[in-house]
């Protein structure tokens, strides 16, 4: 952390603006994820975004200005600073007026920054301050394309990178799946992916989904044509075809930047592509590619590390669930169980509870299949199935590592499930996810994979399912009218119908994607008490054990998301699409 840093905390310290705890939680965040500290200060809800560029604003004596009230920016000053320093040095150009270049920016007080703007203008600059989110924002809206990357990175969007290309432009031969796949040439298709409309295109396609905070990339070839789609909240949609004879070029481009095998087209392959983004940040591209009949399908998935939520209490957790939650992590041994579907959000649950965890005192190892995120404090081990590094071998090495905490990463077998049951029985706290449906049919799985009833009572303490709702947009959501006769078919209960505020997804605004904007997790958390123990042991089933934990408490995934709906942050017809009925 910089001298100027370290000020501007002991700053914002002596005018009370944040507490001594605070500043050591943006402290411990910024060396995590990176970025300002202001930035982290306000990301994680300790100052006001507003109140901290006010306070910027007396503190240096630099006027401030609110971008969210100005109507338009020149286009022709938006051209005087590109766009990759804009986000490099979180600033935006406002206003010029002779000589002199109107800056707003997050750091006042960045002489780097103004020095090296007023190298690459020409033009005097006058800084006034902004909030770092705000100014994101901004260039987000003026700017053609958002967040690019260090590496050499398109300039314009896929729709862009696409237009006046004509398939003359490749010079590619397109190369038929079937018996000439054994002939293709490394040095042809290396050739080819370098081609540079090809680099364009495909940085422009990584550029687009970033722009559109996209979890997924799906590439996907068909016999007559190939189609690209994001996956945005949860949700895919097309995004371009681009011409078939791209295919292979493609391909081959996107393993090229993996670090994998062009050659090789016949097997599956797993990689990862790192890029460097302005501000400080990393975007990571985890790359799966799968030979399919007619090409090799590719999805990439998006993993931000300044975007991992880690306070659990920001969650969506219910106040009374997190508390159980929170209890069952911080006992000295047992196991805690998280559960659902891929994407699910499960990983963003398990580094949350590993991050209230993660102190001095405890060594904590894990076994993951991908590391999605490296975190500092934390013992990672990436699973490598080729070579015998599978999840039961790890956990055994893990028990010589003289351990306190462990997490595995999926539960798949009965060895795994074995280890990891005797593990929470000997002192250690085991964290792990299964893919199941609901909490309580997590017992039936682990009975299933031939785990004893008593073992299981004697090391579960917790098991939590979880599914992801999206967000309706707050800028153009609408009051629904809904019939209550409709609300009681969702399962709204009765006392809650009578006055129901339930609202709707808008037509879509600049702001959101048809009408929502984001996502919150809907959790259920099944305690494993002394009762819910007893009716393992007497054998009761799946639906018995979700009606004995309903009774004594527990909230299930569909009253979750009907609280969420109720609250207006959701539709039931989202509920209703992620949740299954009770």
């Amino acid at each position: 952390m910089s001298f100027k840093e370290q000020r501007l905390g002991e700053l914002l310290l002596r005018s009370q603006i944040v507490t001594g705890a605070q500043l050591e939680a943006a402290r411990n965040e910024q060396r995590k994820s990176g970025g300002r500290l202001s930035g982290q200060l306000t990301k994680l809800g300790f100052v006001r975004e507003q109140d901290m560029t006010n306070f910027l604003s007396r503190q240096f004596g630099v006027p401030s200005v609110r971008l969210e009230e100005i109507q338009s920016i020149s286009p022709d000053v938006i051209k005087l600073i590109p766009r990759d320093k804009a986000v490099k040095h979180t600033c935006l150009p406002i206003n010029r007026v002779g000589q002199t270049l109107v800056v707003a920016m997050g750091d006042p007080t960045d002489m780097f920054a103004i020095d090296d703007l007023k190298f690459m203008t020409g033009y005097n600059i006058e800084v006034v301050v902004a909030g770092e989110q705000a100014i994101m924002e901004a260039i987000d809206k003026y700017y053609e394309v958002q967040k690019q990357a260090d590496a050499p990175a398109a300039s314009q969007s896929t729709d862009d990178a696409l237009q006046g290309m004509g398939i003359d432009d490749f010079n590619l031969e397109d190369i038929e799946y079937g018996e000439e796949e054994e002939n293709v040439n490394a040095v042809d298709l290396q050739k080819q992916a370098d081609e540079a409309p090809v680099v364009r295109l495909v940085n422009a396609i990584l550029v687009d989904a970033i722009r559109l905070k996209a979890s997924d990339i799906h590439m996907e070839p068909y016999e007559k044509s190939m189609r690209i789609r994001f996956r945005v909240d949860g949700v895919l949609k097309e995004v371009m075809k681009p011409p078939l004879k791209l295919r292979n070029a493609i391909v081959s481009r996107i393993k090229i930047m993996s670090s994998l095998d062009i050659a090789e087209r016949r097997l599956p392959q797993d990689g990862r592509i790192k890029l460097k983004l302005g501000g400080g940040r990393e975007m990571d591209f985890r790359v799966s590619i799968l030979p399919t009949l007619f090409g090799e399908k590719v999805v990439m998935r998006l993993l931000d590390k300044s975007n991992l939520q880690l306070d659990m209490t920001k969650l969506g957790f219910e106040p009374a669930a997190l508390k159980n939650f929170k209890d069952a992590i911080h006992r000295p041994y047992g196991m805690v169980l998280v559960t659902g579907p891929t994407g699910s959000g499960k990983t963003t649950t398990l580094y949350s509870a590993l991050s209230e965890l993660n102190q001095p005192t405890e060594n904590i190892s894990t076994a993951e299949d991908p590391v999605e995120f490296n975190l500092m404090g934390i013992n990672q081990v990436q699973m490598h199935d080729a070579i015998g590094l599978n999840f039961a071998a790890a956990l055994r090495s893990f028990l010589r590592q003289d351990p306190d905490i462990i997490m595995v990463g999926e539960i798949r077998d009965f060895e795994t499930a074995e280890i990891a049951v005797k593990s929470a029985l000997t002192g250690h706290m085991v964290l792990s996810t299964l893919h199941t449906n609901d909490a309580p049919s997590t017992v039936s799985r682990l009975l299933n994979m031939g785990i004893e009833p008593f073992l299981v009572c004697s090391s579960v303490n917790l098991i939590l399912a979880q599914r992801l709702a999206r967000k309706l947009c707050a800028n153009c959501k609408k009051r629904a009218n809904i019939d209550p006769q409709a609300l009681r078919d969702a399962q709204v209960p009765e006392d809650r119908i009578a006055g129901a505020e339930i609202y709707e997804p808008g037509p879509g605004c600049d702001k959101c994607n048809n009408g929502y904007k984001g996502r919150v997790a809907l959790y259920e958390v099944m305690v494993f008490g002394e009762e819910l123990r007893s009716a393992v042991l007497q054998g009761y089933s799946t639906a018995e054990l979700k009606a004995e934990a309903i009774r004594l408490g527990m909230q299930t995934l569909r009253m979750a998301g009907l609280n969420k709906a109720l609250e207006g942050m959701t539709s039931i017809a989202e509920v209703c699409r992620v949740t299954a009925p009770d």
